[in-house]
């Protein structure tokens, strides 16, 4: 049980911390500005590991390599700790299973990233167009609701493409579930 509770925390801690260098990670690749509220929490709380991973992991095709690594390594760390923890460590084959599932979770708290920024997005911009918070969410966004938007018009006025962007995240979100439980059974 004390087991259990202490993963719970962690789980949660490593989950914000995770979050927040995906936040940076496509603060970066969406070009969006740091200048504001949020970009300097993202920053200030995710410096002291990004910059050091900076000086060995180099930038591939303009994303900071270094932020997605780090986050993926948390993710790594947490399931090392889990599985130790739990007494599972014993199989040699183990370690590298960890690593892909470290990958997955990071996949998936991607998702779910995403789809909250387009909610809070979403919600902001009926409640409060003018809110600092819609513009940075909604700059993060952007490249993946045109697409969709291209295809999909506003239809009197509402743009419906954040609720399609959703389903198909959600859509994506399963498929990462699915291949991860797959995966994971066939070797478990």
């Amino acid at each position: 049980m004390l087991t259990d509770l202490i993963l719970l925390v962690l789980n949660a801690v490593a989950g914000f911390v995770t979050t927040l260098l995906l936040a940076r990670f496509y603060m970066q690749w969406a070009r969006v500005s740091f200048r504001n509220q949020l970009g300097q929490f993202v920053i200030q709380t995710t410096d002291w590991a990004v910059l050091p991973a900076r000086k060995v992991i180099p930038a591939v095709f303009g994303l900071d390599m270094a932020t997605f690594v780090v986050a993926w390594l948390l993710q790594v760390a947490l399931l090392l700790l889990a599985a130790t923890l739990q007494g599972g460590l014993g199989a040699d084959n183990l370690i590298p299973l960890i690593f892909l599932r470290g990958l997955f979770e990071v996949a998936r708290l991607s998702v779910w990233f995403l789809i909250i920024a387009l909610l809070i997005s979403a919600v902001l911009s009926w409640v409060s167009p003018g809110n600092p918070l819609g513009g940075i969410l909604g700059a993060v966004t952007r490249p993946f609701l045109q697409p969709i938007q291209r295809v999909m018009p506003p239809i009197a006025n509402v743009d419906l493409s954040p609720l399609v962007l959703i389903l198909l995240l959600q859509i994506v979100l399963y498929l990462i579930d699915a291949a991860s439980r797959q995966i994971f059974a066939l070797v478990m």
